[in-house]
């Protein structure tokens, strides 16, 4: 039931809700830890969060929060601050009061970071639930220009202050001023090997083919490429995402979290309280990453020794797949509008002919239009474990989807390299194998003195392997995502390939993946540069 205000009343909220008297609003010009503080107050209340707001904050002389949507003047910030700091007085209480860590995503930011490196937007975009990254690309900007008479890369205070100083610094620019150098011949080659059609406009024409020289050229790049991202999340994210970067072991991702904890506790300080380096809920993690680590070298000292083959390209291998996953879509999907529990469902899925699911489980294809029409949840109890190899360039673009489970071992040099097919055709592959050769040899002997550092001068064409468990949905989404012709070859090939194996296993469900693009382009982003080029063209003009 709506609450009935008075014109005093509307007009004191005016400024901080969207409407006065519907049932569905949104709060605005409030700081997130006021926000927080009167959600996690809503959940144990009888009142509508208008009277909330009222009662707590606006009607209260104490909380001063008539001015914190307005600006200007030493003296108004003040005042702004204080109800500031007693809706975080009040949150710090409720959470001390009751432990209930879910209102810790009641509130959140817009994080950027910048110069950070490559290595370290992999640690970042490892907590996944409650944020939004979005990451600077290698496709779209050349990373060959310096500043300030360097290029932009991470130099590793502890590699600086090592006999490998000169070594690293070295090797990193050499790369870069390969990848430079590449550009304009590898440019040119494409040109000359794929022309403009005359459909095709100039503009959209020179973007696609300056991607495609930057897709077939980031490999060059060393995981200390500095680049910049942006993050959105909840506190709860940040505070785990603080605590897992303070005990990283590594000294850029160590000294993030710190960096981070300050300007987060500007803005949501009530949030990420608990991510505070001399906090005791820190401090039991560390104890608990300690004990875990110590049992993982135990453990390791039984396993049998790595074996490194001959590289022999990118791999990817369905380990294990659920046998029953036919019977557990149909029973799922039959679930809701059924008063059989899931046991009998799945017994009687067991017992439907082939023919009547063929009929079926084409008819659920059949149904989606378009990529965004995702099939129902029942395909989300169907999971899939997958071991890949592949390029780090392209891990960095499989790593960011967020439904599914992966694990990753350590960028090295010794599973090989990958190499564009653009780049031996443009002349350029006897320059780029003698610089990944050169590579190698700098990884080895700075791993032997440092194992987690020694990532950082990895070129990103080098192989990484990881491991995915996925559910058959979030996979339809990747797959289908993924093998775009705008996509990046090498990821498209994983895609590709990740749809053909579980189709060998599943043929059934396989055939959901409907919009799996199995062609090979020469200039992926062709097609949707021309599009954004008429757009551009068509786009009425400002009078």
């Amino acid at each position: 039931m709506l609450e009935q205000l008075t014109e005093e009343e509307k007009q004191l909220l005016a400024p901080y809700v969207t409407n006065l008297d519907g049932s569905v609003f949104m709060l605005t010009n409030l700081p997130e830890v006021v926000k927080g503080a009167l959600f996690s107050r809503y959940s144990r209340s009888s009142l509508g969060l208008r009277r909330l707001l009222l009662k707590e904050f606006l009607q209260d002389p104490e909380s001063e929060m008539t001015a914190i949507s307005g600006g200007g003047g030493v003296e108004r910030a003040e005042t702004a601050q204080k109800g500031v700091e007693r809706a975080q007085n009040f949150y710090d209480r409720i959470l001390d009061g009751y432990g209930d860590d879910s209102i810790g995503e009641l509130g959140g930011g817009h994080l950027a970071l910048e110069d950070v490196s490559m290595i370290a937007t992999k640690i970042l975009e490892d907590a996944r639930i409650g944020g939004s990254p979005l990451e600077k690309s290698t496709r779209y900007v050349s990373f060959g220009e310096k500043h300030n008479g360097d290029y932009l890369f991470y130099k590793e205070p502890r590699l600086m202050a090592s006999d490998h100083r000169e070594r690293y610094l070295a090797h990193c620019r050499e790369l870069f001023d390969t990848y430079r150098d590449m550009v304009p011949p590898m440019v040119e080659s494409l040109q000359g090997r794929v022309p403009r059609e005359e459909a095709i406009s100039e503009a959209a024409y020179q973007r696609a083919v300056k991607a495609r020289a930057f897709d077939a050229l980031r490999g060059l790049l060393p995981a200390s490429t500095l680049t910049n991202m942006g993050i959105f999340g909840n506190g709860r994210f940040f505070e785990s995402l603080l605590v897992r970067l303070r005990l990283s072991g590594l000294a850029e991702t160590e000294a993030l979290g710190e960096t981070m904890f300050q300007e987060l506790s500007k803005v949501i300080p009530s949030f990420v309280r608990r991510g505070e380096k001399s906090h005791r809920h820190l401090a039991g993690f560390a104890g608990f990453d300690q004990a875990r680590r110590a049992l993982l070298g135990e453990i390791g000292q039984t396993a049998p020794g790595a074996d490194y083959p001959p590289p022999d390209g990118p791999r990817v291998n369905l380990v294990d797949w659920d046998p029953d996953g036919e019977t557990k879509v149909l029973a799922a999907l039959l679930y809701p509008d059924s008063a059989l529990d899931l046991t009998a469902l799945r017994q009687w899925a067991k017992g439907v002919d082939d023919a009547q699911k063929d009929r079926w489980f084409s008819q659920m294809g059949d149904m989606r239009a378009n990529r965004r029409h995702k099939p129902g949840r029942e395909t989300e109890t169907v999971r899939y474990t997958f071991d890949l190899l592949g390029d780090f360039g392209m891990y960095r673009d499989l790593q960011r989807h967020r439904t599914l489970t992966q694990w990753r071992q350590p960028l090295s040099t010794r599973w090989g390299y990958a190499m564009a097919d653009e780049v031996a055709e443009a002349g350029l592959d006897g320059r780029y194998r003698e610089v990944m050769a050169k590579s190698a040899e700098v990884y080895e002997a700075i791993r032997a003195d440092f194992p987690l550092e020694a990532q950082y001068g990895v070129p990103m064409a080098y192989r990484i392997r990881w491991s995915v468990q996925i559910n058959l949905r979030a996979l339809i989404w990747l797959v289908e995502l993924r093998s775009q012709p705008q996509g990046h070859p090498a990821y498209r090939w994983i895609a590709q390939q990740m749809a053909q194996k579980v189709a060998q296993v599943h043929p059934r469900l396989g055939g959901l993946m409907r919009f799996v693009d199995m062609g090979a382009y020469p200039l992926g982003r062709l097609g949707q540069e021309q599009k954004l080029e008429e757009k551009r063209q068509n786009k009425p003009e400002k009078k």
